[in-house]
């Protein structure tokens, strides 16, 4: 894979993230979640916190 296509992909998968994270953000869920928790973290690491904590309480 050329090095402009890697560039290219990661470019793509941080628009994706970034859109990913507004709407997880957005949702009512975790803004339930974050009034439970408290955190004082950027917005990034609560919300990889949040899906980290949804996903362990999923695979129970």
């Amino acid at each position: 894979m050329a090095i402009s296509t890697i560039s290219s992909n990661l470019g793509q998968d941080q628009e994706i993230w970034n859109s990913l994270k507004q709407a997880i953000a957005k949702s009512s869920g975790f803004q339930r979640w974050q009034k439970e928790n408290k955190l004082e973290i950027n917005i990034e690491d609560q919300v990889k916190q949040y899906l980290r904590s949804t996903l362990e309480a999923m695979a129970y």
